[in-house]
């Protein structure tokens, strides 16, 4: 064996242990989820689907490389408050937080772990974001209604003048 051979074959032996690591797959991202429904209500269960299923058309499989962590509020205060602390104490990298009366708990629980929530009518009002162009702290989201259908737009306000 020539010195050139002798390289090669004990470069590609310290490159084993590298390859080796990358097959291992990706690091298991974690979700969050507190949702204000029952385990059983259709509505919740429907919404929880659709999550999912843009969760995998992103990419993102349950068990393959993140794992979603439900808990069911069922509209009781004190079941979503410790479902709260409860989600938090596991370290997810993200909450989802399914209404209003699941984002305040979640948000009294952390001001670290990034909380998205969504069916919220009035994120700014509740005091969940500072403003909706900039949201700040921990927590983003989408609103219930779009503001437009809410009130008179300011044209159709001139209009009526």
């Amino acid at each position: 064996m020539n010195r050139r051979e002798f390289i090669t074959v004990l470069g590609g032996a310290a490159a084993w242990p590298l390859a080796a690591r990358a097959q291992l797959g990706e690091r298991m991202r974690r979700i969050g989820v507190l949702m204000s429904y029952a385990a059983d209500d259709p509505a919740g269960q429907t919404r929880l689907l659709t999550f999912a299923q843009a969760l995998a058309q992103l990419g993102w499989t349950e068990g393959r490389n993140v794992r979603i962590d439900i808990r069911w509020g069922a509209g009781s205060p004190e079941r979503i408050r410790s479902y709260a602390a409860e989600l938090v104490a596991v370290a997810p990298d993200v909450i989802l937080a399914v209404a209003s009366v699941t984002t305040g708990p979640l948000l009294q629980a952390t001001r670290v772990v990034p909380i998205v929530f969504v069916q919220v009518a009035e994120p700014v009002g509740a005091g969940f974001v500072e403003t909706l162009a900039r949201p700040g702290g921990n927590t983003t989201g989408f609103m219930l209604y779009e503001y437009g259908i809410g009130t008179i737009s300011r044209a159709a306000q001139r209009d009526r003048a």
